[in-house]
């Protein structure tokens, strides 16, 4: 199995921390943790160099050529992909998309 780079940008690791933060808050320290936990983990099993991820539907993001995961219905990460690496810009709510 073929490995690509994984690069998560600072936007994306806030978002994410800011998310954790508001889990942590409500009091769930270890859920914080495991969610956080789990994005990163996620973030490797992206590196497959076999899979290849759609383009965004969102006309302004795929219009930049970015290209689109849903993680757990909830949350989107958007991505732009090359064969030698995989470079993670944002990681943001479905909700907020609009297309």
């Amino acid at each position: 199995m073929g490995s690509r780079k994984i690069v998560v940008k600072q936007s994306a690791a806030e978002n994410i921390a800011a998310i954790a933060w508001y889990i942590e808050s409500k009091g769930m320290l270890a859920t914080a943790e495991k969610f956080a936990d789990d994005i990163y983990d996620y973030f490797l099993k992206l590196a497959d160099s076999r899979k290849s991820y759609a383009v965004c539907r969102e006309p302004a993001r795929a219009s930049l050529g970015y290209k689109c995961i849903a993680y757990k219905r909830k949350y989107t990460i958007v991505i732009i992909e090359s064969d030698k690496e995989i470079i993670i810009c944002e990681f943001i709510s479905s909700k907020t998309l609009n297309w």
